[in-house]
């Protein structure tokens, strides 16, 4: 791909370092696609906004002391926290490089996104401190971390386009509230194997999500008290199933699900007159499965 050309350019070891990261779904690449086609400067433009997000999962592993990432040692796991920053510093800069190449308007999409990107981090580590029952906060600080940079993407595919940018930023900004919506309840529903990290980590690093602020407010004092006497605790797998269980009986996955299932309609009415069936597919993939 050409993420790794554009890493080989700067240093054989860098490179060396990047192929031992694991590969996700690359959504934000399959976004440019999608939107803006196969042109040389699609391609261009994905490698370059990959580089920015796996940058971003880099420190945020370190951030997270995350000993997994998909299923396989994260590299901070693997050759310590310094490396993994270094080659996250070394992707962002030629990401930020590559950006010169393109109009000026696409480089502030982007710039400005993984601004506000950090900007989230700093606002997930600050919540993660105590319980956060504020949605508000929750909705702030997803659309920061996660869904601003896929709203930038989707903003700078339709403008290498020549589509309406703004149209396509609502798709991208709703697209990426529900992916992090779906993303919860998956770390709540899934199991360790299928998820290729342990379930309910969210809870154990401090991460009150969706599913849990709802689940909250559906718990009696008893069961209350007890949810918050697991919170940054390393679950045994009775207190596992013990939170499974009343998240189901309390609808708190349901309501999740149907949030993100409305999140996701919103995005797909944002670019109706397009009829785009790739685009489409994108959100009912996503959120129209089993939980």
């Amino acid at each position: 791909m050409l993420i790794s050309n554009f890493i080989k350019e700067i240093d054989d070891d860098a490179f060396l370092l990047y192929q031992k990261i694991s590969q996700g779904k690359m959504l934000r690449a399959k976004l440019v696609s999608k939107i803006a086609g196969d042109s040389e400067d699609s391609k261009k433009l994905s490698a370059v906004i990959e580089m920015i997000h796996t940058a971003s999962l880099l420190h945020d592993d370190v951030i997270d002391e995350s000993k997994t990432r998909r299923g396989v040692h994260s590299i901070n796991a693997l050759y310590g926290d310094k490396s993994a920053i270094m080659l996250g510093d070394i992707l962002y800069s030629k990401g930020f490089l590559e950006l010169l190449y393109f109009d000026k308007e696409i480089a502030k999409f982007i710039s400005d996104a993984v601004c506000e990107l950090s900007v989230g981090e700093m606002m997930d580590v600050n919540l993660s401190n105590e319980i956060n029952l504020d949605k508000v906060k929750y909705f702030q600080m997803i659309y920061k971390k996660t869904s601003v940079l896929i709203e930038a993407t989707a903003k700078s595919a339709a403008y290498l386009a020549k589509k309406d940018v703004i149209s396509y930023g609502l798709y991208g900004k709703n697209l990426g509230l529900a992916f992090q919506v779906i993303d919860d309840v998956l770390d709540v529903t899934m199991s360790d194997e299928q998820l290729g990290k342990p379930s309910l980590a969210d809870f154990k690093e401090g991460k009150t999500t969706l599913p849990y602020i709802y689940l909250f407010e559906s718990l009696n004092d008893q069961d209350a008290q007890r949810l918050k006497s697991l919170y940054k605790k390393e679950l045994t797998e009775d207190e596992k199933n013990w939170i499974k269980q009343k998240m189901r009986e309390s609808g708190a996955i349901l309501r999740a699900v149907e949030f993100a299932q409305k999140l996701g309609k919103e995005a797909l009415k944002a670019i109706e007159v397009d009829k785009n069936d790739d685009l489409q597919r994108v959100i009912t993939d996503m959120i129209e499965r089993d939980f």
